[in-house]
């Protein structure tokens, strides 16, 4: 076989239908449209009608809401992280930011930031320096574990009796 000689079974891929080319053709005159009306015209919107009654979108309460402010962080673990060391594409001495992460290959794209979770904290031996967004108690107390720092950049949030 060659390239050439590849094709699809026969059947695979089937010829749009054309409608409105005559009665003959089985989709001609109304074009499968039905009789007249307003669903027979072009520019029909009523997909969610139901007749007059309320429809069914209308009937059910509204829930939730969608928080405009939230941000999407990239979670990585420490075992990730440590074994981007072992491969030799993170520099243990260099600091451990979002970019240096993305170049290592660990994480894809950072998004709104890094935040560091204590995964595989086990298998942690470098000491690192972290520059991350946002980092769990557990993460930061095993890096700190063995002479490592990690320097949190997300702002720290206001208590209640302080927010004016």
């Amino acid at each position: 076989m060659k390239l050439n000689e590849i094709a699809d079974k026969p059947g695979a891929r089937k010829s749009r239908m054309r409608v409105g080319r005559g009665i003959g053709s089985g989709k001609g005159k109304t074009a499968g449209r039905g009789g007249k009306g307003q669903t027979a015209r072009t520019g029909v919107a009523i997909k969610g009608f139901e007749g007059g009654q309320m429809p069914l979108h209308r009937r059910l309460p509204k829930r939730g809401f969608n928080n405009i402010f939230a941000l999407t962080l990239t979670e990585v673990n420490l075992g990730r992280v440590q074994a981007a060391v072992d491969k030799g594409r993170l520099d243990p001495n260099a600091v451990v930011d979002a970019a240096a992460l993305v170049q290592a290959g660990v994480l894809r794209r950072a998004r709104d930031g890094v935040r560091l979770l204590g995964n595989g904290a086990d298998t942690l031996t470098a000491k690192l320096q972290f520059e991350v967004y946002g980092a769990s108690a557990s993460a930061v107390a095993a890096v700190e574990k063995l002479g490592g720092s990690v320097k949190v950049l997300a702002p720290r949030k206001e208590t209640g009796e302080q927010a004016g």
